[in-house]
């Protein structure tokens, strides 16, 4: 995987979790991977050191990975998506009997039945 890929995804686990963080560990994430800073111009903007401000991303990472292994936003809501564009597709091809069991089984699937 490359780098490009990893910062992908980490922005999408920012997206379930920035929220999570705090004020602080948001700043200096959307500083690096939104607003493309180096981590010293971070550093100089909030007054710390480089290594304060890489400590700090290595632990945001850290924490958001965490976040999904635990609780499976990303995983979930992907999960989701894929089986609703099959029942979209199963009603545009007028297969609604099709559609209406792919719903009550994500149905079932959500509730944990």
């Amino acid at each position: 995987m490359d780098e490009l890929e990893k910062n992908e995804i980490l922005g999408d686990l920012y997206a379930y979790y920035g929220c999570l963080l705090t004020k602080s560990q948001q700043s200096y994430f959307e500083d690096y991977y939104y607003n493309d800073l180096s981590l010293g111009e971070i550093a100089l903007n909030h007054h710390v050191s480089r290594q304060a401000v890489y400590d700090n991303l290595r632990r945001c990472r850290k924490l958001l990975k965490n976040y999904e292994d635990n609780l499976h936003m990303q995983r979930d809501y992907s999960m989701i998506e894929t089986k609703l564009s099959k029942v979209a597709t199963a009603v545009k091809n007028g297969k609604s009997n099709q559609a209406l069991q792919l719903i009550t089984k994500l149905i079932n699937e959500l509730r944990g039945e």
